[in-house]
């Protein structure tokens, strides 16, 4: 089984008219059919015999094949159940297991403890496009122990994890990347790599996680509160949207501004992942106090 590229167009067709399955435009489901890309995403990732890969959203498994011959164990979550069948016609290998579950709703800490004892922990993906920031922010809100992120996004999505404050791109996912890690686009992608071919074309993104956060913060689930409540309407000042996304009185919020040298009436979209981290810590003393 090892010799079937899965990434064959006419593998691919082969099998899923088989097994019926029908493409889910709901689920952002494009597979991957160019065999050079797929081994360039797994060095990209730097597998060897030490790592465990953690693969969201595997779909006909065309990079799973991969994974699994360069890595030691892979463990893909995949939310369609439909690939079930397929899966346990094509992907025949004993370092893999497949959870059929919502990667937004799974335990992800206690399934890397349960499953990767002694293991160098990367994630490998190809995102889907409609859910790609809400993933990437579980991510690195929850601080997994991994070492390294590859995954494919949106090319428009991997210039806003990259961009600066005060520009449009710049957003809360850019900084909960700037928190956790640093970030390279190692290739683009052209959408004619992909069955079905979506419209827009691709990029990967290699996150390298930090040994600890870029900045120090005395709590940081209030961080990435000020950071999401800053971005939840973009055209209100920071006092205001803070105001109207977090549990907090309008005074409290604006002593807790003018005291980490922030003025009131600028937007989020200009404030750095430091000032930030003031802001969340001026909050941080006061709700404590």
């Amino acid at each position: 089984m090892d010799e079937i590229k899965l990434y064959s167009p006419k593998v691919m067709m082969d099998i899923l008219d088989k097994y019926g399955f029908r493409f889910s435009k709901s689920l952002g489901q494009n597979f991957l059919i160019d065999g050079n890309i797929i081994q360039k995403i797994a060095e990209t990732a730097d597998l060897d015999e030490n790592s465990g890969v953690l693969e969201i959203g595997p779909g006909f498994g065309t990079l799973t094949q991969v994974l699994c011959k360069k890595a030691k164990k892979v463990v893909a979550i995949e939310v369609d159940k439909s690939l079930m069948e397929v899966h346990k016609g094509t992907l025949n290998y004993e370092n893999l297991k497949v959870i059929y579950d919502d990667f937004l709703k799974v335990d992800v800490n206690k399934l890397i403890e349960e499953e990767f004892k002694g293991l160098d922990v990367k994630i490998v993906a190809n995102l889907p496009y409609y859910i790609t920031t809400p993933i990437i922010m579980k991510i690195l809100e929850e601080g997994y122990k991994v070492s390294k992120i590859v995954v494919m996004v949106q090319k428009e999505v991997a210039q806003r994890l990259n961009s600066k404050a005060g520009t449009k791109e710049y957003g809360a996912v850019t900084l909960a990347v700037q928190y956790r890690a640093d970030t390279n686009i190692a290739m683009i992608v052209p959408n004619s790599v992909f069955m079905p071919r979506p419209k827009v074309d691709s990029a990967v993104i290699e996150f390298n996680l930090l040994s600890k956060p870029r900045i120090e913060v005395s709590d940081e689930s209030m961080l990435f509160a000020v950071i999401k409540a800053s971005f939840g309407q973009r055209r209100k000042t920071i006092l205001n949207g803070l105001s109207n996304n977090l549990n907090i009185s309008k005074e409290l919020i604006s002593e807790s501004l003018v005291c980490a040298g922030i003025n009131p009436g600028i937007r989020g979209e200009k404030l750095t992942l430091e000032e930030f981290g003031r802001i969340a810590d001026e909050i941080s003393k006061r709700i404590k106090n």
